[in-house]
């Protein structure tokens, strides 16, 4: 059954300081940055918010985490089990299983595997970890990333979470390339299909190409410079994806000016007959 989830990159104005990694290759090491923002939610309130609002689960980007000792992920699974809203996906932002350089594999093996220990500590069903940064039509590097998720999905499934993958980031860029790698990868490897990530005409066919093996869709429209959303081109997406029968997580994207939540509610009203 289909239902309405909500990304917390589509509230990271309201949830304080940003996180992310960099690889600093001169010193073959992993690189912390963090960005000050003014906090409205934190993320333990986040799930209470959310269902408030009508939602029904929530995907959470990594770099909104502001720890990961184990009490507090135990206080954000409690948190989350309270509200009754699913914790759906840990969003992976940072990382390159189709890196060829041996330290960056190793760094970047023992980084998602840290990660996946977070998400089955917190309580994530699935952990996205973006299929790598290597072109599209590079077939050794979509092997590569294959053999990598494939690994990865082994040691996540012993600790109970999922992993999938998404168009984000050049190696999935495209349906084709996104379809092979998950028929290298198997059926231990899932997907999340992004409305903004394809371009060009193409992109409604990429949808339609990736949704069936998709356990979300991110529902990420073209906005004016009002935040307002495209509504003719988001419906065009929606029915692409409807064509394929998908029935999972609608998760709702927002990074246009003013309030978030106002910007969420006017997707909301779009996406809500396919819901």
């Amino acid at each position: 059954m289909s239902y309405l989830s909500v990304s917390t990159w589509s509230l990271h104005r309201l949830l304080g300081p940003l996180r992310w990694t960099s690889w600093d290759a001169e010193n073959g090491e992993h690189r912390t940055h963090e960005q000050p923002q003014p906090q409205v939610h934190s993320l333990l309130e986040l799930p209470c918010e959310a269902v408030r609002r009508g939602y029904a689960a929530v995907e959470v980007c990594h770099f909104h985490f502001p720890s990961v000792e184990a009490s507090y992920l135990a206080q954000l699974r409690q948190a989350f089990a309270e509200a009754g809203v699913s914790f759906d996906t840990l969003l992976l932002d940072y990382g390159d299983p189709s890196a060829t350089e041996e330290i960056r594999q190793a760094a970047d093996a023992k980084l998602f595997r840290e990660w996946i220990d977070v998400a089955s500590q917190c309580g994530a069903k699935r952990i996205r970890i973006v299929a790598g940064e290597a072109q599209p039509t590079d077939e050794q590097a979509i092997l590569r990333s294959a053999q990598a998720l494939r690994e990865l999905a082994e040691y996540a499934s012993a600790r109970g979470v999922r992993v999938v993958t998404e168009n984000f980031k050049a190696l999935t860029s495209t349906g084709e390339s996104s379809v092979k790698l998950l028929n290298s990868a198997g059926d231990g490897v899932g997907m999340i299909t992004d409305f903004g990530n394809y371009k060009g005409e193409t992109k409604y066919s990429e949808i339609a190409m990736t949704a069936p093996r998709s356990s979300s869709v991110h529902v990420k429209p073209a906005y004016d410079e009002n935040g307002i959303p495209d509504e003719a081109e988001l419906i065009r997406c929606l029915e692409a994806v409807r064509e394929t029968g998908y029935d999972g997580a609608f998760v709702l994207i927002y990074d246009g000016p003013g309030d978030m939540w106002e910007g969420l509610e006017r997707v909301k009203r779009i996406v809500a007959p396919y819901v």
